[in-house]
């Protein structure tokens, strides 16, 4: 899941969750305190949303003692000069957190209560006949009275006006719906606190999981263990991130694993180098300190002895230039000349000067085109000829043959120019025949044949003709010879529209 859909997920959650059970707690609470204050004040109707209203509750708790005192009031208004009634109704009152006044014309017969606030309360009781009360409703005294008044009229036996007053103190809310807030409040924190806590696990394990994961690659990574995997749990940002840290340690193992085998071609190479230049280096002293104790004692021995040393320095300017150019090729800084050739001349050159070195090299050699003259190609000249020598020159090295062949086609394969260079030597075995354009790879493992090479020579050819957009590959059968083969693209000229 996305970091952003987590996030939005996030918001509604701690949006509509929170409201929704907020809500479904606020109204079992109400119901509870409603019940709670119906039994204890002896009422019924009330509702959760008069719990919002205190005065509403209040004034419908002294509902009954007012009808009471109404039809007190109507009946038997002498008993409200009664003292013992009068103190019997208010104890009844108290319970309500309320208590009874009497007023007998502008005089007060009877104070129910001994609060210090009585004098600012009978200071704004209402005249007789001045309020329109009923039951379910009252006056409220602000200031610091911060009581509800319930009045009844009435006239005493003699004719004289009275009132009596339930009065209820509203300056603390009852315990009930004060409890009932709280409870609200509570919950409305409870229902906050686990949302965001589940939301904080889940973003946590969510997030901090794959974390966890990157830190621990991370550390593998800085020691240089690289022998680990690191799997995306998820398509999100982070199990992208996952999968990039992934792909970066892949690269480095790669890259790791490349330069430890760079190391030891290197290593191969010094070694092959080593090997390769001893051999004439040995021989090109050997015949010099002839020379110079005057082995050579004859023209035709001296001739023989500086012709040697002339071969075995050329054998060694060889090596060193074939190591050169793959130096080059190898970092992409040899400088290639491209032009369009025509394959008939080209190869015809090249054909005239291999028949001559093979021809002194006593090796026959076969020349076949079966190109149509109109054929060109995109080549380097130098370059394919420094191929096709090298070809050769592998193959005259290790023939085994009294009577050497080697013999050259060029064949028109649709898009493509085909070179075949096919010998008759000892040929290479089905499994050495997968590597032998691998660098350094030499099917003489032991090294024992003096006419072993750097074994670099087929891998320059193959990155020749891939550079010239070709391919080049070998078939073989031991004891019968070998066909090395390359292609090369035709040169079409693109027709232009006038």
């Amino acid at each position: 899941m996305k970091f952003k859909t987590r996030l939005i997920i996030a918001f509604f959650t701690i949006t509509l969750i929170p409201v929704l059970l907020s809500s479904i707690m606020i109204i079992v609470l109400g119901r509870y305190q409603i019940g709670a204050i119906d039994k204890a004040y002896g009422i019924t109707g009330t509702t959760v949303e008069s719990l919002s209203n205190p005065m509403q509750v209040l004034s419908r708790v002294t509902e009954k003692p007012y009808r009471e005192l109404e039809a007190l009031a109507n009946e038997s208004p002498e008993n409200l000069e009664d003292a013992t009634y009068l103190d019997e109704f208010n104890r009844k009152l108290k319970g309500k957190k309320a208590f009874l006044l009497v007023r007998k014309e502008r005089t007060l017969v009877y104070i129910g209560t001994d609060s210090e606030k009585i004098k600012k309360i009978t200071a704004q009781l209402p005249e007789y006949g001045e309020s329109d009360i009923t039951s379910e409703n009252g006056i409220y005294l602000g200031g610091d009275a911060q009581v509800l008044v319930k009045q009844i009229d009435f006239l005493y036996p003699g004719g004289a006006r009275g009132s009596v007053f339930i009065v209820t103190d509203v300056s603390n809310v009852i315990p009930e719906v004060e409890q009932f807030f709280v409870d609200m409040l509570l919950c409305v924190l409870t229902v906050l606190f686990l949302t965001a806590f589940a939301l904080i696990v889940w973003i946590y394990k969510g997030v901090m999981h794959p974390i966890e994961k990157m830190q621990a690659a991370a550390g593998n990574i800085k020691i240089g263990n690289l022998d680990f995997e690191l799997k995306p749990d998820s398509s999100d940002e982070l199990g992208q991130l996952c999968a990039s840290l992934e792909d970066m340690r892949k690269r480095l193992k790669d890259n790791a694993e490349e330069k430890v085998a760079f190391d030891k071609e290197n290593k191969e190479l010094i070694s092959n180098i080593s090997h390769d230049l001893k051999t004439p280096v040995t021989t090109i002293k050997g015949y010099a300190e002839g020379i110079i104790d005057g082995v050579a004692d004859t023209p035709e021995k001296l001739e023989k002895y500086v012709r040697t040393i002339y071969n075995k320095a050329n054998e060694m300017d060889l090596l060193i230039n074939e190591l050169t150019l793959y130096s080059k090729i190898d970092t992409n800084r040899i400088p290639y000349d491209f032009s369009i050739l025509s394959v008939n001349e080209y190869f015809n050159d090249c054909s005239e000067e291999l028949s001559l070195e093979l021809e002194a090299k006593n090796v026959e050699f076969g020349y076949f085109n079966y190109v149509d003259p109109g054929v060109r190609v995109i080549a380097d000249a130098e370059q394919i000829k420094r191929v096709i020598h090298n070809i050769i020159n592998n193959s005259t090295k290790y023939m085994d043959k009294t009577k050497a062949k080697v013999n050259l086609r060029v064949k028109d394969v649709g898009d493509f120019v085909q070179v075949e260079l096919e010998d008759n030597g000892k040929g290479i075995a089905s499994k050495d025949l997968p590597n032998i354009f691998d660098r350094f790879y030499r099917t003489d493992a032991s090294r024992n044949s003096s006419k072993g090479g750097s074994g670099i020579g087929l891998s320059i050819v193959k990155k020749i003709i891939e550079e010239h957009g070709g391919k080049i590959w070998a078939t073989s059968r031991e004891n019968t010879g070998t066909t090395m083969y390359f292609v090369l693209r035709k040169y079409q000229e693109v027709p232009v529209h006038e």
